[in-house]
């Protein structure tokens, strides 16, 4: 028996199924993807940035914050476009920037949990719901039902059951490692963050607190 015919036998909750294991591929490859492009040579480019600040030259830093294109380099540029502001504007609109930048890292990992967990518990459905069809034709055939009937309707209704493990076991682990890798670049954003606030503080780049203004 193929594939196919396997899981035609195994009924209409391999559907779901099945929908919700192409989902969570499609996830997996949009979020490796975007963690793809996000990364950075951490070192280096705060060696780098701190090399152009040191100089006090601010709209260097910009251009080459803009050069990067990565997470880290747009919140570190939207926090430098408003250092004239006061140091509070420059912490806000970095921690704005974060969340944004946080939010597309995210995107997609809550419905590749929810498929984790969704589809063994399909899997269990679906195999109750076999194991109540077979007991019910065991009824009908008024116990007569030879050994080889109940065996088919059992396995059949075990399918279910290990298609949605199947789906469900690689999307949690997989699951699992992108979060620890966009925990990683997000550890990343907050030291760079706040190597970049002593490093304009310590070069005595002028940023006024909104208390000094008034």
């Amino acid at each position: 028996m193929n594939l196919l015919s396997m899981f035609l036998k195994g009924g209409i909750i391999m559907w779901p199924i099945l929908i919700g294991s192409i989902i969570g591929l499609a996830i997996v490859i949009e979020k490796f993807l975007v963690i793809r492009r996000s990364k950075i040579n951490v070192p280096v480019f705060s060696i780098k940035i701190r090399g152009i600040l040191k100089k006090k030259d601010i709209a260097g830093a910009i251009n080459f914050c803009l050069e990067e294109k990565s997470p880290i380099a747009n919140i570190i540029r939207r926090g430098l476009k408003k250092y004239k502001f006061g140091r509070k504007r420059v912490i806000e609109s970095i921690e704005a920037a974060g969340k944004v930048e946080i939010g597309k890292l995210e995107k997609g990992l809550s419905t590749l949990a929810t498929i984790s967990g969704a589809a063994p518990m399909l899997g269990f459905l679906g195999t109750v719901t076999g194991m109540i069809t077979a007991f019910m034709r065991i009824q009908e055939l008024q116990g007569s039902a030879s050994p080889s009937d109940l065996a088919g309707g059992i396995w059949e209704a075990l399918l279910t059951t290990a298609f949605g493990l199947l789906v469900g076991i690689p999307a949690l682990a997989v699951y699992n490692y992108l979060v620890s890798l966009v925990n990683k670049i997000v550890l990343d954003m907050e030291r760079i963050a706040t190597d970049i606030l002593d490093v304009l503080d310590e070069t005595g780049i002028e940023i006024i607190d909104d208390e000094d203004e008034m």
